[in-house]
This record gives structure tokens, sequence and C-alpha cells, in this order.
């Protein structure tokens, strides 16, 4: 099991571990993100990236930051799983790809971009996942209207023809 104090020693004292229904979770800073996760990779067999998500923090009572981006790792020999997360915020929401590391973050990053307008610098293609290209917004942000902004005519008409 990684233990947090050899990450702290390598990385720094401002990461903090927590846990939840026996998840581990180390909050990083955004600067050092992908440092921690290559090293999490090649120093502490953590080859496989389980999930990347976002959490949108607005409004929630004693948060100081907008977005949380969660690792979900896995050792795959080990059977051990850890959670990283670290925090960004606008105007400036963007965090490194880890495609170099994990390839399987290729469709994760573009849909946190899709969904949430965070940007990974060094992803290979970018784009929206889910929503047309012409959408403007960010569906899962939380002050994004539940009933949206009438962006409906964005979306195509798909015609089925009976057989």
């Amino acid at each position: 099991m990684v233990e947090l104090s050899v990450l702290q020693q390598r990385f720094g004292s401002e990461l903090v571990e927590s846990s939840f229904r026996d998840n581990r979770r180390i909050d990083v800073p955004a600067a050092k993100a992908f440092d921690i996760l290559s090293a999490l990779k090649s120093d502490f067999g953590f080859d496989m990236l389980v999930d990347l998500t976002a959490v949108d923090y607005l409004e929630y009572e004693g948060a100081t930051d907008r977005f949380g981006v969660v690792y979900m790792l896995l050792n795959v020999t080990t059977g051990e799983r850890l959670i990283i997360r670290t925090a960004v915020n606008l105007p400036d929401a963007k965090l490194p790809s880890v495609y170099s590391l994990w390839k399987g973050a290729d469709w994760m990053e573009r849909e946190v971009y899709d969904m949430f307008g965070i940007t990974f610098p060094g992803h290979p293609d970018l784009r929206r996942i889910l929503m047309p290209e012409e959408f403007e917004a960010f569906p899962l942000r939380k002050d994004y209207p539940l009933k949206g902004r009438g962006e409906r005519h964005n979306f195509p008409i798909i015609t089925r023809s009976g057989s």
C-alpha cells in the first residue's frame, strides 16, 4: 500500500488523505497532479485509470474551489485502489492531460471537457463527445439551468423510417 508519508516526502506536505466507505482519497495541488499521477503509475504500480470525472462545488458549504477533478486508480497486481482529487477554478480550469500515462483517459477527459468545460492541454483530440459541436454551454455545471437555455435547436432531428 502506498503510504501518504512517502508521497509527502516526495511531493510536499500539502497532500491530504481522507477516506469514505473504505475508499482512500488523496487531495493534491493542481500544479503537482500530473507528476504525482505519473509517479503513482511508474513507481507504485497504479497501472489502470478506472475513471476520471469532475464535481462542481458551486454553492457547497465550506467549498473553496469551484471544481474537483477526480482520478480513480487501480493497481491491477495488488488490487489496491486510490482516488486522487485536485481542484481547478474558473476562468482557467485546466489540468495537463494524462493521456500519455493512460490511453483510456482519451474519452474520459473529453467527457469532463464536454460536461464541465475543464480543458486538458496535451490531449490529442479534445473536442465534444456527447453534445453537438455548436453547443456553447457545459450542462453539468451547477449554474446551468435544469431546463437548459433553449439550445434544443442545435440538436439534429433524427427521423426513423418504419420497415
